[in-house]
């Protein structure tokens, strides 16, 4: 055998494990053969409707989940189905979202968002604020937590009609934040706002209108109350890494 070194020896057999783990993927999307395509199940909420009150009251909660966000599923299911999809996640499905029709981009987009924005909630905390590398994050871009929630505030009662606020994770490990419309986010392809969402809020009437009417800036403000920050952080880790 040649002279080689141990971090060479490990580079190369590391290259020929990727390359085994790649040429059949590789070959079945070229073979005509199905791959399973990407499915649109309701995930059950981690905790009951009343949990968020009085921030997010519980009918709210039940018909958001029940009614709105079951209908984003069904109709991508099907729109899934009639377009024979074959992208087996949200990344590369949201990154080719151009190439398919609008009732798969809002239906995809309203699914993976409400699926999001539930995992990021948990019950009202007085004084709750971010912890960890989230919260040092923010302190070094944005000053403070404070001019981060006005920040954010402000895209969220600037996005005019319906859509979302969104703290993202860009190249670097940097954060933003911004808006999208309706149900776009930020990994599709066509959002001005680019990089992966680890903060949601629906800014739709239908999450906060039974409890605040036209109050839109009230229902902002209350939102930290039930941010999981833990949540966040993990999401934070999990890009970085």
């Amino acid at each position: 055998m040649a002279n080689i070194s141990r971090k060479n020896f490990l580079a190369q057999s590391g290259k020929a494990v990727l390359a085994a783990t790649l040429l059949p993927k590789l070959s079945l999307a070229n073979s005509g053969v199905a791959i399973t395509p990407l499915v649109a199940t309701q995930k059950p909420l981690p905790y009951a409707y009343t949990a968020l009150q009085p921030v997010i009251d519980a009918t709210t909660m039940e018909i958001h989940y029940t009614k709105h966000a079951a209908a984003y599923a069904k109709n991508m299911a099907e729109a899934v189905a009639a377009e024979k999809v074959t992208e087996s996640n949200f990344e590369t499905l949201f990154a080719r979202i151009q190439n398919y029709s609008s009732k798969l981009r809002n239906n995809a987009g309203g699914h993976y968002n409400h699926e999001l924005f539930w995992s990021l909630l948990q019950a009202p905390t007085a004084n709750n604020a971010p912890t960890g590398t989230v919260a040092e994050k923010i302190q070094t871009q944005f000053g403070s937590f404070a001019n981060f929630t006005t920040a954010f505030a402000d895209a969220a009662k600037s996005r005019f009609g319906s859509g979302w606020a969104w703290l993202v994770v860009q190249q670097g490990g940097k954060l933003a934040v911004g808006s999208t419309p309706n149900q776009d986010n930020p990994l599709m392809s066509i959002s001005e706002l680019q990089g992966t969402p680890i903060l949601a809020l629906d800014v739709w009437e239908h999450a906060y209108y039974l409890n605040y009417q036209n109050k839109r800036a009230d229902y902002i403000t209350n939102f930290w109350q039930i941010v999981n920050w833990t949540a966040v952080n993990n999401l934070y880790y999990k890009e970085i890494r």
